[in-house]
């Protein structure tokens, strides 16, 4: 007797195992008559060898239900072609559904084909390439308001189908990381646009759906972003243990790349607090990381990391930590490797070299770098975290001596671009 392939490819894209498809039937079974069903894995691997063509009609109902079509769209033959329901199909049905005694009200609110969605690896996909649009945006323009409602749009469709729609197991964790993944962005967003408030409202839902998809890597970005917010409230005591924590995350154990990523920023706040020779230690375990990674799938959101971005963090570390020249140096590795849809990346490597510049008293050099950001970050609005950048720049451009031209022109530019910004 031939196979059921359509049952089968149903079972496939929704990633339902057959011990899972017997739970789920009998559960169906147990809402709208009150007594679980009998279904298990060999009843379904009977459906799927074709050994049993037609099931009985509350395991049909509950099936209609589980992948929201008919069972003829399932593979199933009805007897006798298209008979209609025996008598004695008739009577079972109205026996289970209607005259079920306690659960008799229940039976009335469920109807036998249910109306919710089913959800499968298609949605996942369709979802997931609305995500990677909205990662593309932010590689462009940088965090904004409209980036961040987009991605609290997208996270709402995703808890609107968990809420309304079924799943399997594996698909609802996929879900969850979706929604937490969407939040992450939003999180994001508001980070660098310097809305810190909201930054941890975002971030909070992020951390808790992170939690709920089982999703390590989620969980690494939630450190990752924890300590980057840390880092903006200027609380980076904080910030160190939220770079330890992401080292702690077994994918970063797994995954030389997120662990270089994880001692980087680690290194940034190490040097705020001034402790260089914990930050040149992190750093060079970063580096060291770095050249122990290889090409593997990894999620997109990391893609802005590598050795450009680790270059133009080593540059942030440097300049901090007094060593300017070093720190000129690596902004300018930084900016040979950076890809150019990194727009933003580019303008922040930029600045930090004009900060390198500056602090070895080259004022013009470093004020005609800075003016590149303009040119950079054209017909974009400038990012709340790259205008607090320039703004650091300009304020301490001022408090050189003297008046030279170079910083006089440079301010007349800053004022004019950022009235336009």
């Amino acid at each position: 007797m031939p196979g059921n392939a359509a049952l089968r490819r149903r079972m496939l894209e929704l990633e339902i195992t057959q011990v899972e498809l017997a739970h789920r039937v009998n559960d169906h079974i147990e809402t709208v008559s009150g007594r679980y069903g009998t279904c298990c894995e060999r009843t379904v691997r009977d459906w799927l060898t074709g050994k049993t063509r037609w099931p009985h009609v509350k395991q049909r109902a509950a099936l209609e239900a589980v992948f929201g079509c008919k069972a003829e769209a399932l593979g199933f033959v009805r007897r006798g072609a298209a008979c209609p329901a025996s008598p004695a199909e008739e009577q079972v049905q109205r026996r289970t559904f209607i005259t079920s005694g306690p659960t008799a009200a229940i039976a009335a609110a469920v109807p036998v084909f249910s109306t919710r969605t089913t959800i499968g690896a298609s949605d996942v996909l369709r979802l997931r390439e609305d995500l990677e649009a909205l990662r593309a945006l932010d590689n462009r323009r940088g965090g904004h308001a409209e980036l961040e409602r987009a991605a609290l749009m997208g996270a709402g469709r995703v808890l609107d189908l968990q809420q309304n729609g079924s799943a399997s197991e594996r698909v609802r964790c996929r879900m969850f990381g979706l929604a937490a993944e969407f939040n992450g962005v939003a999180a994001w967003s508001c980070i660098d646009a310097r809305e810190l408030d909201r930054a941890q409202q975002h971030l909070d839902t992020f951390m808790r759906l992170a939690g709920l998809a089982k999703d390590p890597d989620a969980q690494f970005r939630v450190w990752n972003l924890v300590a980057m917010l840390a880092h903006q409230r200027h609380e980076y005591t904080e910030a160190v243990a939220a770079g330890k924590a992401a080292q702690a995350v077994g994918i970063t154990r797994r995954d030389p790349m997120l662990s270089s990523l994880a001692h980087a920023r680690t290194a940034i706040e190490q040097a705020h607090l001034n402790d260089r020779q914990a930050a040149l230690r992190s750093i060079g375990l970063a580096s060291d990381a770095m050249g122990r990674a290889r090409e593997m799938p990894r999620p997109s959101w990391i893609a802005f990391y590598g050795p450009a971005e680790l270059h133009a963090l080593t540059a942030v570390i440097r300049d901090r930590l007094g060593d300017a020249e070093a720190a000129e140096a690596a902004s300018h590795q930084a900016l040979a490797l950076l890809p150019d849809q990194f727009r933003r990346n580019r303008a922040l490597a930029t600045v930090s070299l004009a900060f390198a510049q500056l602090h070895q008293g080259d004022v013009e050099l470093a004020t005609s770098t800075a003016g590149r950001v303009f040119t950079l970050m054209s017909g974009a609005p400038i990012p709340g975290r790259l205008r607090t950048r320039l703004g650091d720049f300009h304020r301490e451009l001022l408090t050189l001596p003297g008046n030279a031209p170079a910083a006089r022109e440079w301010a007349d530019q800053f004022r004019t671009e950022w009235s336009r910004s």
